[in-house]
């Protein structure tokens, strides 16, 4: 188990290696960290086996390669029991993608958590209870969100409520997720209008490598607005 100290000396050499574009030696480190070049040896490993992508070598010199965030340890009772909360409602409502890396994020979480927070994941006193679940999806929900982040078309075939039969070009930005299924909040070319899809009634979808004309975040900020108008009428 990581102590809390040694858990806030690796955030600090995360830090470091971050603030520098170039390979560091361990000489170097030590010096701004104000420690043994032996400890910075040992934390370096340390990051190593939690996923970090730091490469190098004595002699040579160290870099941190991007995408490694690892993170905090210094959480509340508060926090964790939100944590946990969070993480058990994906795992169980989300996709199958999304729900493994829940859990497997609760994992390394709890990995280098003091051993009282551990203790508190462990006694499992909340949970998610269980809800009437949607029709089986047909579609791979991470084309969807593939296309939402690279602010891609989406070519899909959809069933509405009555079953009605349609094809349409949207322009996805946002993923609802709700007790019983999902909705793709997405400009719809068809309608000329923001429209929501659920995704159990998506019967298949074919990504277009064109982007869409518009940023994602003007139309996150244009759904916001329509939400706030039908707010203030109802």
């Amino acid at each position: 188990m990581i102590s809390i100290s040694r858990a806030e000396r690796l955030l600090s050499l995360i830090e470091e290696f971050r603030r520098r574009r170039r390979p560091v030696s361990g000489n170097d480190l030590a010096q701004a960290m104000g420690v043994s070049i032996r400890t910075i040896y040992r934390d370096i490993a340390s990051l190593r086996a939690l996923g970090a992508g730091i490469e190098g070598e004595p002699g040579v010199g160290y870099v941190l390669r991007s995408g490694f965030l690892l993170p905090p340890i210094m959480f509340s009772a508060e926090e964790v029991d939100a944590l946990v909360l969070g993480s058990l409602w994906v795992a169980d409502k989300a996709e199958i993608p999304l729900a493994q890396a829940a859990r497997k994020a609760m994992a390394r979480l709890t990995a280098i958590m003091p051993i009282e927070l551990v203790d508190r994941v462990e006694a499992q006193y909340v949970i998610v209870g269980q809800n009437e679940r949607s029709h089986q999806e047909t579609i791979d929900m991470a084309d969807v969100r593939q296309a939402i982040h690279q602010e891609n078309k989406l070519l899909i075939h959809y069933q509405d409520a009555k079953g009605n039969s349609s094809e349409r070009i949207i322009w996805p930005f946002m993923l609802i997720y709700f007790n019983g299924g999902r909705l793709i909040s997405a400009w719809c070319e068809l309608r000329d209008s923001i429209r929501h899809f659920r995704t159990d009634r998506i019967a298949s979808l074919t990504k277009i490598s064109s982007r869409y004309p518009r940023r994602r975040h003007d139309l996150i900020k244009l759904w916001r607005e329509a939400e706030s108008c039908d707010n203030v009428q109802k």
